[in-house]
């Protein structure tokens, strides 16, 4: 039996309108803000449950509903299943396809597992999926890549770095091919450039003071230019208007 794992809402809706039989598991996670280290699953949902509560305003429950309750499901694969992961390029699909390989390759090793790209070309790279249509999700689907050993390898390594914040061994790993993997040594650098000395703002923080500095506008106007100068990120409205909230208290740099 095919499982789909989805990059998110927006695109279940689009995929419900395809021919691609299977069912879909929704991740719904953002694991490029907040921590991600744990000492256990247990521990790891919780951990996040509380960030995403006093970060993002949804109470726990929600969480364990919404986003555990979900890909709880990877734990009860079956070991014929073949699970199609559909995340796109930019580093906020990337680290929720890393923890997705460490779900699966923990739940059972033996699963076969593919990548699905978004169709090139597209008028943005970054923005993958979300030109697709039923059509071209169905062209996608059928140029899926295989996860060979090597992959999921360096998928799981990726995931360990990228949890324990170990920047070096992150940028290394961005340099090994893989078919699985695109684009690895930008999205890697993007992610470094997000920590800069004590004192100094990292990339993001500074494009936005850049953009204020240029044109200063509404937010609808910031993450608009921020999106076109950094798809990279792959941050939704919620990432970038508390980067936005937080330069804005710094006047100084306006």
């Amino acid at each position: 039996m095919n499982f789909h794992i989805l990059n998110g809402d927006s695109l279940a809706q689009t995929f419900a309108q395809s021919n691609i039989p299977g069912h879909c598991i929704i991740c719904r996670e953002c694991l490029i803000d907040g921590p991600a280290q744990a000492a256990d699953l247990d521990n790891f949902w919780s951990i996040r449950a509380n960030f995403i509560a006093q970060g993002y305003g949804e109470a726990r429950e929600k969480y364990y509903d919404k986003v555990v309750k979900e890909l709880d499901q990877i734990q009860r694969l079956p070991e014929e299943a073949e699970i199609n992961l559909w995340f796109e390029d930019d580093l906020f699909c990337q680290s929720n396809l890393w923890f997705m390989l460490a779900l699966l390759v923990n739940a059972s090793p033996q699963l076969k597992i593919y990548r699905v790209f978004p169709m090139e070309p597209t008028l943005d790279h970054w923005n993958g999926f979300g030109q697709a249509d039923a059509a071209s999700l169905e062209q996608a689907y059928a140029q899926r890549v295989q996860f060979h050993q090597t992959d999921l390898e360096l998928g799981l390594a990726l995931w360990e770095a990228f949890r324990s914040k170990d920047l070096k061994q992150l940028q290394t790993l961005s340099h090994q091919p893989s078919a699985c993997f695109n684009r690895l040594p930008e999205v890697v650098q993007a992610h470094i450039d997000r920590f800069a000395p004590q004192g100094q703002l990292g990339r993001p923080e500074r494009l936005i003071v850049e953009i204020l500095q240029g044109n200063p506008e509404d937010f609808t106007a910031v993450f608009k230019a921020f999106w076109q100068k950094a798809g990279v990120y792959g941050f939704g409205d919620v990432q970038v208007k508390g980067m936005y909230e937080r330069v804005l208290g710094m006047e100084e740099l306006i």
